[in-house]
């Protein structure tokens, strides 16, 4: 029998920088998402991909001294490295810089033109660079771009238009009768009322004021604006052309969902909708639009020193630590949140006490009263039914919450087991069996229906933690971890060796890595080749908000157990002050003392490695150098720099 197809995408990722672990949430949780529907049968295509063109690439590229390409090649083998670091199973990755998709888009806005849907005429509005977007006067927020809060400006060219309005009701009753084309049910409120019923504007699809992007074969000096180039991605990747449609286009299309940010939704819930209305061609079935993972309340962003990356969180952590901390702390509809402190505590009490332990001391007792191998199972108690019904129950609970995308609330269903197989083992007392002769019988059956109950918490967390479901396949010596197994109780085979009880997640000193990671974060980064971008504009008030001041190094010193820190006392004025600096790389304590250096006086106090930081020292860095800003003359200390 063919199997049902399910065609699901990420957004692709801008390749403006690296992206930190916020975007890369969206490929963790479409993998699990793509996973599990692998898992029960589906014929599925997972993609993901590039967004590679645009002013914000070519204004990059000048600032580093590097062509377009090059730029958008570096950071494409940056996202894709960690997308391959993360277990993500993509069938495909697009870059919208492949001739393919730069030819498909080519003739579909030729297709578009020719029909009479593009217009020319002249755009005169504001405009908003990091998110590549026009705005009227009165769609402002305080002067500034809507969506970002950034500066605009004020723009004015030749451009193409396409006539949203014209399909304006047509999408209003398709989402109208689709009540399951956006989700959450918040964001289709959102996009109906704000967007929609409010009325479209025809929206500008070309532009001449730069120069990286697919050019208008027809109108020199064109260049395909980010709507049309981007969002085709998806029908591009499966060799759509308006004249040709490929077999891939022919089998998956249309995508089933599409999994995006919340912040995209407007173009992926009515540009895309409308673009594809334009061609004649089907609607995905579904648009997800995720929350957002925010460091404590924030939103991460570069220029609040606040990123997080995935490649850092994998190194401390390991890659499945950091998916299941993606998967379960993100809520279906609100923003989710990370921190260091957080982490640690969910790695520790969930998966090295819970899940960690629960398969290891299994493993051991199984070792230590049967040689490895169990000889029966044959000796049932009501207790033993609780176990399995409970079972049961969760796997069909988890395949309907992720048929809606619950995928939070599927890791919780798991989790019910991984407790319940806990509470067995302490209503049944193994070891209080194994003194015991005459219950060798029931011990063997108690250890069975762990090792199965184990067997089948390793087959659901295939989808979500791979890694760790193949290492728990290993420890039991059971790799049958396909849905059809889990579907009744007892598919485990008597008389399998299990392995020696590997620990699977090692307990974490809270403490010690909070310190290894507070040094780690006072450190410079190292190695940047190039200037990096400009961080974006501030108003002269944030800026008068800086307390930035003269101190004169009293005392310098190696901060003990640390390979980074210096500990500064500074002579502010008639104050002393203490800061710490990651810096020993670079200089020795002796040769500092009696500097003037700058630092910033009114950041708020921070331990590092148990010793109170209040301030931070101000330095020049480039590649592998690194220099204190310091005073030529003799500057008194405790001046405020103006």
């Amino acid at each position: 029998m063919e199997k049902e197809k399910f065609y699901i995408t990420t957004a692709i990722a801008y390749t403006s920088r690296k992206p930190h672990i916020g975007n890369t949430y969206e490929m963790i949780l479409t993998d699990a998402i793509a996973r599990f529907n692998r898992y029960i049968g589906k014929d599925v295509f997972f993609l993901t991909g590039t967004d590679e063109h645009g002013q914000k690439i070519q204004e990059i590229a000048n600032a580093e001294g590097c062509s377009e390409k090059e730029h958008v090649d570096r950071i494409a083998g940056e996202i894709r490295a960690i997308a391959d670091m993360l277990n993500i199973s993509y069938d495909k990755f697009i870059r919208t810089t492949d001739d393919y998709h730069v030819d498909a888009v080519k003739k579909i806005f030729k297709k578009l033109y020719d029909q009479g849907d593009i217009y020319k005429s002249t755009y005169e509005g504001w405009y908003c660079t990091p998110c590549e977007s026009f705005w009227t006067q009165t769609q402002l927020v305080d002067g500034k771009c809507p969506d970002c809060g950034r500066e605009v400006k004020k723009e004015k060219e030749e451009a193409y238009f396409f006539r949203m309005s014209k399909y304006q009701d047509r999408l209003i009753e398709y989402i109208e009768t689709h009540p399951d084309f956006i989700q959450p049910e918040s964001r289709k409120k959102e996009m109906m009322n704000n967007f929609l019923k409010a009325g479209l504007q025809d929206l500008c699809v070309s532009r001449t004021s730069f120069t990286w992007g697919i050019p208008v074969d027809f109108d020199p000096g064109h260049i395909v604006y980010v709507w049309i180039d981007a969002l085709s991605n998806y029908i591009t990747a499966l060799g759509y052309t308006p004249e040709h449609k490929g077999e891939l286009y022919k089998k998956y299309w249309p995508a089933d969902v599409h999994i995006i940010g919340k912040d995209i939704l407007r173009f992926h819930t009515i540009y895309w909708p409308i673009m594809l209305m334009a061609l004649g061609e089907p609607l995905p079935k579904k648009v997800f639009g995720h929350p957002w993972m925010l460091v404590g309340e924030e939103k991460m962003s570069k220029s609040r020193g606040n990123v997080i990356y995935a490649e850092d969180l994998v190194r401390h952590f390991g890659v499945d630590a950091v998916r299941y901390y993606s998967l379960h702390e993100m809520p279906f509809a609100q923003d989710g949140t990370i921190t260091y402190e957080v982490f640690i505590s969910r790695f520790n009490s969930e998966l090295a006490n819970t899940l960690g332990n629960l398969v290891t001391r299994t493993v051991a007792m199984v070792n230590k009263y049967f040689g490895g191998a169990l000889p029966v199972n044959s000796e049932e108690e009501a207790v033993d039914s609780e176990l399995k019904n409970l079972i049961s129950d969760c796997v069909k609970n988890i395949a309907a919450k992720m048929e809606t995308l619950h995928v939070a609330d599927s890791i919780d269903e798991i989790w019910k087991i991984v407790n319940r197989a806990n509470k067995y083992i302490d209503e049944t007392t193994p070891w209080v069996l194994a003194k015991d002769e005459s219950k060798k019988g029931r011990l063997s059956t108690v250890l069975y229906n762990l090792l199965e109950t184990i067997r089948v918490i390793a087959s659901l967390l295939s989808s979500f933690m791979p890694e760790t479901a193949g290492k728990i396949a290993c420890e039991i010596n059971d790799h049958n971890l396909s849905y059809e197994s889990v579907q009744s109780f007892g598919a485990y085979k008597i008389g399998t060796n299990v392995g020696e009880g590997s620990v699977l997640f090692k307990r974490i000193d809270p403490e010690k890595k909070l310190a290894e990671l507070e040094e780690e974060l006072a450190s410079p980064a190292e190695n940047k080749a190039e200037i990096a971008p400009y961080k974006d504009y501030i108003e002269f008030e944030e800026f008068e908000k800086l307390d930035i001041r003269v101190g004169k190094v009293l005392e310098c010193e190696k901060v003990p157990k640390s390979s980074k820190l210096l500990r500064f006392t500074l002579e502010v004025g008639p104050d002393k002050r203490q800061i710490l600096s990651g810096i020993s790389k670079y200089y020795s304590p002796e040769e500092l003392v009696g500097k003037n250096v700058i630092f910033i006086a009114n950041l708020k106090p921070r331990k590092m490695m148990g010793l109170e930081s209040c301030g931070m020292i101000l330095s020049a860095e480039h590649g592998d150098s690194l220099t204190l800003l310091t005073t030529l003359g003799d500057v008194q200390s405790g001046a405020e720099i103006v």
